[in-house]
């Protein structure tokens, strides 16, 4: 890791309140399956938090904590002050951060039983507004990522990184089923790395008919997330395989890709070799699952350095 930013990223994606509550059961207990087709449930859920979410405020926190300059490209709502104001605290720009008085910042209602099964519901609210924000309005870039956020939104941005001919990643994400095989083949040809996790893949080749050397063939390298299993990077001819790095506790997963990403940009930005990057990336996404919420991890450089020598010794 270097002690000073190499560069400056901008984090194209969403921001969004995330309100979590535990069920302290499980679901299948109270789903009857000859009732399906007619569900009216309700679950009470003693414990809920709030917490600062979104993948261009997860990805530009943990660029932050890394040492490095991420700033959030983002659409929210006139609700957006206590976002702010942790923004603030943590020391991540809001420079591009527009607000839509009229709307609400997107907000996910997420639900999970006992057995971590989820039901999520999503308000996207000024996310459908992204498309106003201008990649030209960023200076000195050096890098960006185009990760979920509206379709229009991540579809000009895009275009906008290609003709300015800054590198960008192309990270769709829950994003992916709003886009054909045809906007899919775009986004790869116009960026330099993909990133997916392992069903996102699987969902790229069914829609584009395109396999791993025909993604690599494009892009310099295509990152493919595997969860506990590590991650594979597929680059021109070669393929790198990352182990999961060790965790102290599985407390919370929800946000680790985000934290792997910005693992990736790190790598990117400070020209790390890609197992190197890897092993960062891999390493920040198990200190995120340690803590709960997506941007309550911290630490010191000196502590992230030794956990990285323990994990992947050179």
């Amino acid at each position: 890791m270097s002690a000073t930013p190499q560069g400056r990223a901008l984090v194209c994606g969403s921001m969004a309140y995330d309100t979590i509550m535990v069920f302290g059961d499980r679901f299948a207990n109270h789903i009857l399956p000859d009732k399906i087709h007619m569900l009216n449930m309700s679950f009470l859920v003693p414990q809920m938090r709030r917490e600062f979410g979104g993948c261009a405020g997860n990805i530009a926190y943990n660029l932050k904590v890394l040492g490095d300059v991420g700033l959030p490209m983002a659409t929210v709502g006139g609700d957006f002050a206590a976002y702010r104001e942790w923004m603030e605290r943590t020391g991540v720009a809001a420079d591009h951060i527009r607000v839509v008085d009229s709307q609400l910042t997107a907000q996910a209602f997420i639900t999970t039983d006992l057995d971590d099964n989820q039901i999520t519901a999503f308000h996207p609210g000024a996310m459908q507004h992204s498309h106003e924000n201008r990649v030209s309005d960023a200076r000195e870039i050096t890098l960006g990522i185009v990760s979920p956020d509206g379709r229009d939104g991540m579809i000009q941005h895009a275009q906008q990184f290609a003709d300015a001919k800054i590198p960008f990643i192309f990270d769709p994400g829950q994003g992916l089923p709003m886009f054909s095989g045809e906007d899919l083949e775009r986004f790869i040809s116009q960026a330099k790395w993909v990133t997916v996790n392992d069903y996102e893949w699987q969902m790229v080749q069914q829609k584009t008919g395109w396999s791993q050397r025909d993604v690599t063939g494009k892009v310099e390298a295509l990152i493919v997330t595997r969860g506990a299993e590590g991650s594979s990077i597929y680059t021109h001819g070669s393929e790198i395989q990352v182990p999961s790095a060790p965790v102290k506790a599985v407390v919370d997963p929800t946000g680790c890709g985000d934290a792997y990403r910005a693992g990736l940009i790190h790598g990117l930005l400070n020209g790390l070799d890609w197992k190197t990057t890897g092993h960062i990336a891999s390493l920040m996404g198990a200190l995120k699952i340690e803590a709960r919420g997506t941007q309550n991890h911290c630490f010191t450089q000196a502590d992230f350095a030794a956990r990285l020598a323990a994990y992947a010794p050179r």
